[in-house]
């Protein structure tokens, strides 16, 4: 019995221990670690040999190495949290090491810190008001956390109002607190929602496509109607046009371009120019 336990541990020790080059881009389970080829192997500048991810920097490491979401740190070492495809991002200095993190589809959203979100004033309690993010529970916002805010001169925050603030405690083991002011102390765009437009839900992955520096769908969007339109990054888009039917209308093809081909989405386009 003890032989077989053995034999398990062995296999499930060698299971977790996969080379992110040669699994980047493929499905990553939770419980893996994460391992790196030699920065400057001692057996030469052509050496192979490989060593668990290690975050802190070294002597001998050349790069800097930033764990995303799907990972965590342990320590020294890197492990996988969530199911996904292992994605990398270069520096632009080149010089090694780079982002790494987990692509996943899951539509329930875990605080990370520095993460802009959208959230909905749910409770007042004395100087701090409660904001549901859509994760496992509420996030405090403070009434001094907004620009110009003073004791005299409070924020006009009600019950069911939108904030769109950002995370500045986001851990396992603390209530997430959220703020509406940068370091500097200014809005800069965050605060509470004006009253009018729609607010819909949307998977994070698509919260992710839509927010890259590259992404065509916004262009296209844009060019259909003048809007105004928020993305938080716990799966929440606030959306407003001039009419009522085009604040739908932008918002059910935001919807369904999870979903679609660039043709199909051309296509579509090109019938709500045309009308």
């Amino acid at each position: 019995m003890a032989a077989a336990a053995a034999v398990v541990a062995e296999s499930l020790a060698g299971y977790r221990a996969r080379a992110a080059r040669a699994v980047l881009e493929q499905v990553v389970l939770p419980g893996e670690e994460l391992l790196l080829p030699e920065q400057e192997d001692g057996e030469g500048p052509g050496g192979t040999g490989e060593r668990p991810l290690r975050l802190n920097a070294g002597a001998r490491s050349r790069g800097r190495v930033v764990c995303g979401p799907g990972l965590r740190r342990c320590g020294d070492r890197l492990l996988v949290t969530k199911c996904g495809r292992l994605r990398h991002k270069e520096p632009g200095s080149g010089s090694g090491g780079g982002v790494y993190w987990v692509d996943s589809q899951q539509k329930r959203y875990v605080p990370v810190k520095g993460d802009h979100v959208i959230g909905i004033v749910t409770a007042k309690s004395g100087d701090i008001f409660k904001v549901d993010v859509g994760g496992s529970e509420p996030a405090s916002l403070s009434y001094l956390a907004f620009e110009g805010a003073t004791k005299r001169n409070r924020p006009n925050v009600q019950v069911g109002d939108l904030i769109y603030g950002q995370f500045v405690v986001a851990n396992k083991d603390m209530e997430p607190e959220m703020v509406c002011i940068d370091s500097c102390g200014r809005a800069c765009g965050m605060g509470v929602i004006g009253q009018d437009g729609l607010l819909f839900k949307v998977t994070l992955g698509l919260i992710r496509r839509l927010l890259a520096p590259d992404c065509e769908i916004l262009q296209e969007v844009g060019k259909l109607y003048p809007l105004e339109i928020v993305f938080g990054m716990n799966g929440r888009i606030w959306v407003k046009a001039k009419t009522i039917q085009q604040t739908l209308i932008l918002a059910n093809i935001l919807e369904a371009c999870e979903h679609m081909t660039a043709d199909q989405r051309k296509q579509i386009f090109s019938r709500l120019a045309e009308s």
